[in-house]
């Protein structure tokens, strides 16, 4: 798969560049679902955790959990941060999923937030703020991480 060696590669060349700092690894929406299909089928060098914006679980409105297999093949901490607005991706079904994953996987809902992290005007809140949670939640877990290892 081209995206899951592009994912390596530039794994690869960050640790070389960064000897010795410790990577998190992720992306948004297909970007991450990549890094996790690289991560399950081999170690990532170097990555002590992956980050996902807006896991796509499954396609816009056709519910399942398919996608999910690989994350079980992952052997790094995840974090998953998630709009309640987000078409592909069924709180429903991500939940259980995560709670099996029990203490590999974390999950941050961000309320209003659909797959790219908008919010509607009506709940007060504006897109900037939303980046900072997601900013936040994500050096929280990270700082929490390299804390535990």
């Amino acid at each position: 798969n081209i995206l899951a060696a592009t994912v390596r590669s530039a794994i690869e060349t960050a640790s070389d560049k960064l000897k010795g700092l410790p990577l998190y690894a992720g992306g948004k929406s297909l970007g991450g679902r990549m890094t996790s299909t690289a991560a399950s089928k081999e170690v990532l060098s170097n990555v002590k955790g992956i980050i996902f914006f807006g896991f796509p679980l499954h396609a816009p409105n056709k519910q399942s959990s398919d996608r999910a297999e690989q994350l079980f093949k992952v052997n790094v901490p995840m974090l998953f941060l998630q709009g309640t607005r987000d078409k592909l991706a069924d709180l429903n079904l991500l939940k259980p999923i995560i709670k099996q994953l029990k203490d590999k996987a974390r999950l941050h809902i961000i309320e209003g937030a659909d797959h790219s992290f908008h919010v509607l005007k009506s709940s007060g809140r504006k897109d900037e703020q939303v980046i900072g949670e997601l900013a936040e939640s994500s050096l929280e877990w990270v700082k929490r991480m390299q804390n535990l290892s």
